[in-house]
Parts: C-alpha cells; structure tokens; sequence
C-alpha cells in the first residue's frame, strides 16, 4: 500500500518539534541543575546520558525513538512549562494522541505550576481527551478550568460540544446561558434548538404535550425558528387539528420563506382535508410572485394539473421556464407532453425524463452558508461546522 503524502503542515509541525525536544529536554536539564545549586543539593551533575542518546538518534534518523528518550529526560519546571505545553500541542496536531496526554498529565502532576500553569495544562489535557473521544473525562476538565478561569469562553465553547454529543441538552442550555453571560453575544438561537432537540425526544415518546410546552419556550427564546413552527404543525396534524397545523406552517413563510418546501405536502393534505383548495392556491401563487422558487412551481403545476387539465398545466409549466429554466421544469414539462404524446414520442420523451431525474437525484438540495456543507437531507445542526441554522434548502436559480 502506497504512503500517504504528508501535508506541508505536518511537515512544519515534525521539524518544530525536533527542534523543540532537545531544547525543551537541555533547558529542563539546566533549570534542574540550577535548583539544586540553590539548594546546595548538588554540584557539578552532569548532562544526562539520555540527551546525547536522543541527539544521536536524531542524527541516525530516527525520529520516533529520539522522541522517547527526550521525553523522558525532559524536567518540569516553571520555566519550561509554556515549552511543555507547545510540546504536547504538535504531539495532538500530529494525531500522537497519547504522547501528548502524557505531557499535559505529567505538567499537572507538578506541585510547583502556579494558578494560570495549571489551568492552562488542564485546558490542553482537555483537548487530548477531546481529540481521544473520551468525552467525560473532557467534561471534567473542562468544568474546573471554567470554575477557576476569570475567562471561561473557551471552556464553555468545548463543553458545549461535549453536551451537544452526548445530547445533554439541560447542561447545553445551562452551559450556553452562561456562555452569553460570558461572551456577551446571544445563544437564544442556538438554544431554541436545543429545546426543540428535547421537543423531537418527546414527540418520539408520545409525549405531545410537553413537547408543545418545549417548543413555545423554543419561540420566547427564539421567535423566528422555523423548526419550532413545523413541529407545531406537525404535532397539530397528529392531533387531527388541520386549521392550527395549517396555522403554524403559514407562519413560515413570513420566518424564512426558503424552508416553505420542506412543508408543501403536508400544508397540501391539510387543505384538502379542510375543503379550502382556493386558500391553497392563493398561497402558491404569493409565494410563487416573491422568489419564484422551483418547489413552489412545481407543486402549482401539479394542482393546475389536477384540477384544469395537463395542456393548461403545460402552459404553465412553459411559461415559468422561460422565466426561470431549471431541470426541474423541464422534467416536469417533458412528463406533461410525454402524458399528451403516443407511440414512439410518448416513449422518447419518457427516457428523457428517466435520463433527467436521474441527474436530478443525484444533485445537492441543502448548503451550509457557514462552511459550504451540501447535502442531500435537511439538517438543523451542519455536520461539517456543528453550526445551527446554517444549512438550507437550495433549488436552481436561489441565491446561494
């Protein structure tokens, strides 16, 4: 099997840290020595054998082995300390997961770290169990740094995290209410969904009705989410309650109008189920007059099909092309001449449809506007930037 080709930052990171090693084990070597002449414990030690074995090594190009000895000869002392600590950082960028938890855990073992030392080797200790998935020792850590830090930002931010994964989502809102006390910048919208996170736990218990109390706490602290509103509709459905789903779904559009599609079949059942097909149609056409959106289209083409035949619905379609053109359209146009078509037309036409769809399903439906994320499921949480709220639905000719 051929060797992955290391990136030029891997490349930096292992030059730094052969520069480093030897330093950092040297100057722990002298800090050592010089403690002991204050103390008048010892005079004239010498520079420990192990050093010139791991300078050796270096010179025989043998890094790894090196290494092991130059962590063992390395002394802890205050001096050293922010040498320890950039150590056990490009062992964790460089995946040594273990060589780096042993620096942290040794440096906090040291009775001699003054406050900010030890908080400081806590934080990074943190890491390495992040980076490991140990997630509760993480937690831990995590928690002390916050307790003791004048700044727990940081802290706050990884706990967070940890809490998202391992859906917590009481510690989430605490953790994140006392991240906006911290940071100053409000967590409302991230909150909102943690609450609607703990709203979809109880829909899935058939407990409707306290996960209708979370989600009307999710829009006093966030009126504008979208996701509280379709849970809403969809728990007013469940119910039989057609009028106040269709309540609920309607106020999407006025949120952000780009997730109305997500709700377009059953917004279209429930007014069927309550005879008012001319409100339907009006709200098809608002919507399709603001952006032109091809769901919207689509779904309009479809009533217009049922209801005033496929020759009017071909007009439709046809016209909305030359105002907007999109495969979407043109499927649909060509399976509403292909439904007016016969013989060797009518099959021609449906391959090309076929051959289109095809394209179509492979196609990306949401983007993330924080990091680019696509996909073909709706998330509410991007799964590339853990970000909320950034991923959306897309469609030939939106604006991404």
């Amino acid at each position: 099997m051929p060797c992955r080709s290391r990136t030029l930052s891997e490349v930096l990171d292992s030059i730094w840290l052969l520069l480093l090693l030897p330093i950092a084990a040297i100057s722990g070597w002298f800090a050592a020595r010089q403690d002991l002449r204050h103390k008048s414990l010892k005079r004239g030690a010498d520079i420990p054998s192990d050093y010139f074995k791991g300078l050796n090594l270096l010179l025989n190009e043998q890094p790894d082995k090196a290494i092991e000895v130059f962590i063992k000869v390395l002394e802890v002392d205050t001096e050293t300390v922010e040498t320890h600590l950039m150590l056990g950082n490009l062992f964790r960028r460089r995946g040594e997961i273990e060589r780096a938890t042993r620096i942290h855990q040794n440096l906090i073992a040291r009775p001699k770290l003054d406050r900010y030392q030890r908080s400081q080797a806590l934080f990074e200790l943190a890491q390495d169990y992040l980076k490991a998935g140990l997630l509760d020792r993480a937690e831990n850590l995590l928690l002390e740094y916050a307790e003791v830090e004048r700044d727990p930002e940081p802290a706050l931010r990884q706990l967070l995290y940890v809490y998202q994964q391992e859906k917590e989502w009481d510690q989430a809102i605490a953790t994140a209410k006392r991240l906006a006390r911290a940071s100053g910048e409000s967590t409302d919208e991230m909150i909102a969904h943690f609450l609607c996170e703990q709203a979809e736990e109880e829909i899935d218990q058939g407990h409707s009705d306290n996960a209708s109390v979370l989600l009307k706490k999710a829009l006093a602290k966030d009126p504008s989410s979208v996701r509280a509103n379709i849970l809403h509709g969809h728990i007013a459905r469940e119910s039989g309650d057609c009028i106040k789903a269709i309540r609920y779904w309607k106020r999407i559009e006025s949120q952000d109008r780009r997730y109305l599609p997500e709700v377009l079949e059953p917004l279209s059942e429930c007014f069927k189920e309550t005879n008012n097909q001319a409100d339907w149609l009006e709200l098809l056409n608002t919507a399709l007059e603001k952006d032109h959106a091809i769901p919207i289209m689509l779904k309009l083409a479809e009533e217009i099909e049922l209801h005033q035949g496929t020759a009017v619905a071909r007009e439709f379609v046809s016209e909305e092309l030359r105002r907007q053109p999109s495969l979407h359209g043109l499927s649909r146009m060509i399976h509403l001449s292909a439904l007016q078509a016969s013989g060797q037309s009518k099959s021609d036409l449906e391959t090309l449809q076929t051959m289109i769809d095809r394209v179509l399903t492979s196609r990306m439906s949401y983007l993330c506007e924080h990091c680019g994320f696509r996909g073909t499921a709706m998330h509410w949480q991007c799964p590339g930037c853990k970000h909320w709220n950034t991923v959306k639905p897309i469609w030939e000719g939106s604006t991404e």
